[in-house]
């Protein structure tokens, strides 16, 4: 089976190709910009040199969230699209439970910066299980939650105060190993996972 998968959801992304023996190549892109300029280029230019078709891909795969909501869009937009043109599944994977794959330990506290003095954050199983939801939150706050609990911090870029594993900038190759294992769907059902809401959003509810 060979899966596409794309990470447009930070200024870093990727994008990956796997099949059933691993990631076969992944790319990583930096577009402080916005990605979609470029995404489609990027993945013409992976599968030529894969030397596979388009339609030869079998299941698509985007991040869902959370990061910048643009960004998310972006990817999600664009393997939905793809999916639906082509008849095939698609898979939209949790950027912190990408996060996950990168550590070693029974429990794992994954963290991304959502900015305002806030993470993105969640504890998960070694087998991808939520121990402790994905949720938006003060960072002190989640530290709080973690107590009692014997765990790896995973993050996708230092974080002040704690020793963690950070992982690669680009998700596109953990969420193609996921994506794997996961249900498939159809383009269609697939939704974006922001776990805050966007400040227009915000304003608009008052």
């Amino acid at each position: 089976m060979l899966i596409l998968a794309v990470d447009t959801t930070s200024e870093f992304g990727s994008i990956a190709l796997a099949d059933e023996n691993g990631v076969r190549e992944e790319v990583l892109l930096q577009e402080p910009q916005g990605f979609s300029a470029v995404l489609f280029q990027e993945i013409g230019e992976l599968l030529k040199r894969q030397s596979v078709r388009l339609a030869d891909v079998d299941l698509f795969a985007g991040a869902s969230g959370p990061g910048g909501f643009t960004g998310v869009r972006i990817g999600l937009a664009a393997v939905k699209g793809l999916g639906e043109v082509l008849g095939k599944p698609v898979v939209a994977v949790s950027n912190l439970l990408a996060l996950a794959q990168y550590g070693s330990a029974e429990l794992r506290a994954t963290v991304i910066d959502a900015r305002r003095g806030e993470v993105f954050a969640a504890l998960y199983s070694a087998s991808g299980e939520p121990v402790i939801p994905e949720q938006v939150v003060r960072f002190p706050h989640f530290v709080e939650m973690l107590a009692g609990y014997e765990f790896e911090w995973v993050s996708s870029a230092v974080v002040e105060g704690i020793s963690a594993t950070v992982a690669p900038p680009g998700l596109a190759g953990a969420i193609a190993r996921i994506a794997a294992g996961s249900l498939q769907t159809d383009a269609a059902v697939v939704e974006a996972n922001y776990v805050r809401r966007s400040d227009a959003e915000l304003l608009w509810k008052g």
